[in-house]
């Protein structure tokens, strides 16, 4: 048999092998070692059926209403792209979907469909779960069970920042669902959705979770799955192979507006606590210390000789806040509060937001190289207040020596009014930038109040801070920007 002929025969063998052909008496035999090759057992897929039994019950429909004469004759009922989807694919619209068009005849009282999304059944006296941004708004609230009863619903409360609302339904037979344990989640886990999407009660979905602790919100670090959600799925439970809830489906990440296979859910744990506080007394107490908060960069991080970037640096301070009470500076970077690590900025918000206000909290701090523990009074948040900004008398530029002048800067001495405004000590103003300075993103009307992490009061203060370096390396100033602090780091030119 030729060479040709004998490859031709082993690729024979192998397709029949492959589809289950059997061979014939052409079909050389296998060598012993190919027929005695180890095959592996593929792990099968997961069955979702029990799981739908299980949970299913505890999901529900949530319609809102408006009323026409509360919006001024607003328009009611879904786009035009939502209907075009229910006609493409021959899927009769669902019942209470009254498509847009224009409003004829004198205004009128009636309720006029205005969304649909989903929920999930707490406890068994009628309490449900949803996303703040499925009720926001509404005049009428309606939530239909699996087995078509319906009730109207009363909105318990909403919390717009962690979008978690909590209503309340007069029912009977209802079954709750069981909440799991957001620290056993795993990445790579298979979950499934429950919802209804685009009004289509029920609908079953399911993925695996992507990426735990994703940052896309201040106050909520979300669970990111492949699980195809899309507008009517927002309030639905995420739930795990063990039947339990682990989180709120809230958002897609999308250019279209439809699934792209990123979607965000509330982990369970965060959208309970907060439904305790809505359910104890219709809306969520914050704490607060009044800071303007910003990453740490790596290049901050070095100058001032951190291991690595971590914590929140604070770019302002509030007059009057709990932080400017205990003594916490523009420039600092806070290191721990509470006790706990400060890993990433969005951290901060997070554990003083959870804080109770009244609370003393000890806070750990990076200022200028040096840590230091202060002690701090939480307050209760409260909306943020308009940004001042400080009026600036026009000052004269002093001479800069060779040091300044590889940085790019021209500087002017601050007067004693700037530095009363700035509530600064003192510092230098920045009257020109060209070159490295421009890199570094300063800008004219910076101040700029240590160098190195030295505190300056004068363009001499600098320019001594600056001979004490190593020529041609990169130098960290701290700036003041109107009433917000933030670090740059200059690469000098040659000299």
């Amino acid at each position: 048999m030729s060479a040709v002929r004998f490859r031709l025969s082993l690729q024979a063998l192998a397709l029949a092998t492959a589809f289950g052909v059997a061979g014939s008496a052409a079909v050389l035999t296998p060598a012993p070692a190919l027929a005695q090759a180890p095959t592996t057992n593929a792990r099968g897929l997961p069955d979702f059926t029990d799981l739908v039994d299980l949970v299913g019950p505890s999901v529900v429909n949530i319609r809102t209403l408006e009323r026409a004469s509360a919006r001024g004759g607003a328009e009611g009922g879904p786009d035009e792209e939502m209907l075009e989807f229910f006609r493409r694919f021959g899927i009769p619209i669902p019942p209470g979907v009254v498509p847009r068009g224009p409003r004829q005849g004198p205004p009128s009282d009636e309720a006029r469909p205005r969304g649909v999304g989903s929920g999930f059944v707490l406890s068994a006296d009628g309490f449900v779960m949803t996303n703040a941004h499925v009720v926001d708004g509404a005049d009428e609230v309606i939530v239909t069970l699996t087995d078509k009863r319906e009730f109207k619903a009363r909105i318990v409360g909403a919390d717009t920042r962690t979008d978690v609302a909590v209503v309340k339904i007069e029912a009977t037979g209802l079954v709750p669902v069981k909440v799991g344990d957001i620290n056993r989640l795993r990445v790579g886990e298979w979950v499934m959705a429950i919802g209804s999407p685009f009004g289509l009660e029920n609908t079953v979905t399911a993925g695996i979770v992507s990426a735990k602790q994703r940052d896309t919100g201040d106050y909520l670090p979300f669970i990111q799955t492949d699980v195809a959600i899309n507008p009517g799925n927002s309030g639905g439970p995420l739930i795990n192979m063990r039947g339990e809830v682990v989180g709120i489906n809230s958002q897609i990440y999308s250019r279209s507006g439809g699934f792209q296979g990123i979607s965000f859910a509330i982990p369970i744990d965060e959208a309970v606590r907060v439904s305790n506080e809505l359910r104890t007394s219709g809306r969520v107490t914050r704490g607060r210390i009044g800071v303007r908060i910003d990453q740490v960069s790596k290049e901050v991080a070095e100058s001032l000789g951190m291991a690595q970037p971590k914590g929140a640096l604070v770019r302002g301070v509030e007059p009057d806040s709990p932080a400017a009470k205990a003594g916490v500076e523009p420039g600092d970077i806070i290191l721990k509060f509470d006790g706990k690590e400060i890993d990433k900025s969005v951290d901060l918000p997070r554990l003083v937001g959870n804080t109770k206000p009244g609370t003393r909290s000890a806070m750990t701090v990076l200022r200028r190289g040096s840590q230091r523990d202060l002690n701090i009074v939480v307050a209760e948040l409260e909306p943020e207040r308009p940004e001042a900004r400080a009026a600036a008398p026009e000052p004269t530029p002093v001479p800069s020596s060779n040091a300044v002048q590889s940085l790019g800067l021209t500087l002017a001495e601050l007067s004693a009014d700037e530095a009363k405004a700035l509530k600064v000590r003192g510092g230098v103003r920045v009257m020109g930038v060209t070159g490295p300075a421009t890199r570094a993103g300063l800008r004219e009307g910076d101040v700029i109040v240590a160098v190195a992490n030295t505190e300056v009061s004068s363009v001499k203060d600098v320019e001594a801070a600056l001979a004490r370096l190593e020529k041609n390396k990169p130098v960290n100033l701290l700036l003041r920007r109107g009433e917000w602090a933030q670090y740059a780091v200059v690469r000098p030119q040659a000299r």
